[in-house]
Parts: C-alpha cells; sequence; structure tokens
C-alpha cells in the first residue's frame, strides 16, 4: 500500500495492535487498529486486526460487518473472502461461510490463471 510508505507510523501501529491482539490484549489492540484507521480510514490491514479482534471476543457480527467492508474496498482480494468465510463460519452462517469461500477460490483461480497467461 502507497500510504504505508509514506507513513511509517501507520505500519508499526498495525504490527504493534497485531501484537497485542496475539498477547490477548484486546482493548489496547483495538486502539491501535483505530489509530490506523485514524490516518487512513481505508486501511484494510487494520480492519481486519479490528474485525480479528472482534472475533477473538465473540462478536462476529462485528466481524463480519468489517469482513464485508474490507471485501467492498478489495473487490479482487483472496484475503478478503477467505477472512469473510471464516467470520461467517465462525457466527455459524455456513451457506455465507461458503459462499464466501467460493469467491475467494474463484478469485485465486482467476489470479492463477492470469500469473500462467503472463508466463
Amino acid at each position: 500500500m502507497e500510504l504505508e510508505q509514506q507513513n511509517p507510523d501507520l505500519e508499526e501501529l498495525f504490527y504493534q495492535g497485531s501484537d497485542l491482539n496475539g498477547e490477548g490484549r484486546y482493548e489496547e489492540a483495538m486502539e491501535c487498529f483505530d489509530r490506523c484507521l485514524a490516518i487512513d480510514p481505508t486501511y484494510a490491514d487494520a480492519m481486519l486486526g479490528k474485525a480479528m479482534v472482534h472475533l477473538e471476543r465473540g462478536e462476529h457480527e462485528e466481524a463480519i460487518a468489517l469482513g464485508k467492508r474490507i471485501a467492498e474496498l478489495n473487490p479482487e482480494d483472496v484475503l478478503a473472502y477467505t477472512s469473510l468465510s471464516m467470520f461467517y463460519e465462525r457466527a455459524g452462517r455456513i451457506a455465507e461461510a461458503e459462499e464466501a469461500g467460493a469467491k475467494a477460490r474463484m478469485l485465486d483461480w482467476k489470479r492463477r490463471l492470469g500469473e500462467e497467461s503472463e508466463a
């Protein structure tokens, strides 16, 4: 992401939030991700970080809402749909999880075909 190169604090905040999340320090992690999003409201990595915190807390609908937003901002991103699928699955919404997973697989196949045609 171009903004990361322009603002190293953004990436540093993201990694700090990720580390805090991994340590189970969810409030502090959320603060880091919120600070990232105050700098760049479209920073998908920070949105995904927030979604993961919500997931750890059992706040599935909040994670799903963020997952949908990430997919809207990055409609060709395999990880966006893979993550959304996981959020749906954890919420017990299996049909939606399968749909998002299928979208991720389709995007991955499309990406691989593009790589093969370039070779």
